[in-house]
C-alpha cells in the first residue's frame, strides 16, 4: 500500500513539472507528456482506492488520511474529464501541484483507519460522498480556472502583454469552462445534498438536525445558487464570476475541513486522526 501510495505521488509530481515546463517552453509534447503521466498516477491512485474499498467493503474515507486520498482521486478524474470536454490543457499547471500536495499530507497522516462504522457500507452514503465529492472536485476546478482568467485579464490589460497572454486561453473559453464546472458542480453537490438528507432520515428520523457540517453545506450551496442566479439574470460574467469561483472554493474549503476539525458532529469520522 505504501509503494502504491509514494508511486502515485512520484507520477503527480512528474505531471506538475512538465505542465510547467509546457507552461513556459510551449511544446506540445510537454502537456501531453504531463497529461499521460498525471493519467497514469490518476491509473495507480485508483488501483489504491480500490485496494482499500476491498479491503474494508467500504468506501475509504475512516480518517483525514483516506479522505484526503479520495479527494486527490476525485480531482484528478475529474480534470481529465474535463480535460477532454474542454481541451483547456494549461489547467494541468493547477490540478497536478494541487493533487501532489493533497496526496503528499496524506501520506504524512496516519493510515490506519478508526474502527469502520457499518453506515460507511451502506449504497446511499457511498453514493452521497462520491457525488459531493465529485461536485467540490469542480468547484476546485472552476477555482483553478477562475485564477487563470484573472491573470490573463491582467495580461490583456497591461501593454506589452507579458507573460501569460501567449500562454493562456482566451478570456470566453476560460469563462465558459468555470460557468461549465460550477453548474456541474452545483448539480451534483445539489444530489449529494438529498442524498444526505434522505439517508438522515431514515438512520436518525429527521432530514435536518442543525449539524455544523449541514449548517456549511447550506451556506455554500446558497453561495454558488447565487453565484449561478446573478450570472443568469444579472449577467455576472468575466472576473465577477472568476473572483466569486475563487471565494466560494474557500468557503468550500472551510466546509470541507475547517468544519471538523473545529466543532463535532456527524462528519467528524472523516477527518480524524
Amino acid at each position: 500500500m505504501e509503494t502504491l501510495i509514494i508511486f502515485t505521488i512520484l507520477l503527480y509530481i512528474l505531471s506538475t513539472i512538465s505542465y510547467f515546463a509546457y507552461l513556459f517552453i510551449q511544446k506540445d509534447n510537454l502537456y501531453r507528456i504531463g497529461f499521460y503521466i498525471l493519467t497514469a498516477g490518476f491509473v495507480t491512485h485508483s488501483i489504491l482506492i480500490g485496494t482499500a474499498f476491498m479491503n474494508t467493503g467500504s468506501i475509504p474515507v475512516h480518517n483525514l488520511h483516506q479522505t484526503l486520498s479520495m479527494v486527490g482521486w476525485v480531482l484528478t478524474g475529474s480534470f481529465i474529464v474535463f480535460h477532454l470536454r474542454f481541451n483547456l490543457r494549461i489547467l494541468g499547471i493547477y490540478t497536478a501541484p494541487m493533487a501532489s500536495c493533497i496526496m503528499i499530507v496524506s501520506s504524512r497522516l496516519p493510515i490506519e483507519p478508526a474502527q469502520i462504522n457499518n453506515t460507511f457500507k451502506s449504497f446511499w452514503v457511498i453514493f452521497h460522498v462520491i457525488i459531493i465529492f465529485l461536485g467540490e472536485a469542480a468547484f476546485a476546478l472552476a477555482c483553478g480556472v477562475g485564477i487563470l482568467y484573472l491573470f490573463q485579464e491582467n495580461a490583456i490589460k497591461t501593454k506589452k502583454r507579458g507573460f501569460f497572454f501567449k500562454r493562456l486561453p482566451s478570456l470566453d473559453m476560460l469563462d465558459n469552462t468555470g460557468y461549465a464546472c460550477i453548474v456541474t458542480g452545483f448539480t451534483l453537490v445539489t444530489m449529494g445534498l438529498i442524498t444526505g438528507f434522505l439517508y438522515a432520515n431514515a438512520i436518525w428520523g429527521r432530514f435536518w438536525s442543525w449539524d455544523p457540517k449541514e449548517i456549511w453545506s447550506g451556506i455554500s450551496w446558497l453561495f454558488y445558487a447565487a453565484l449561478l442566479h446573478a450570472r443568469l439574470a444579472s449577467g455576472w460574467r468575466g472576473k465577477k464570476s472568476a473572483i466569486m469561483s475563487i471565494i466560494g472554493f474557500f468557503v468550500l474549503l472551510f466546509t470541507f475541513l475547517g468544519v471538523n476539525l473545529l466543532f463535532k458532529g456527524h462528519h467528524g469520522e472523516f477527518t480524524q486522526w
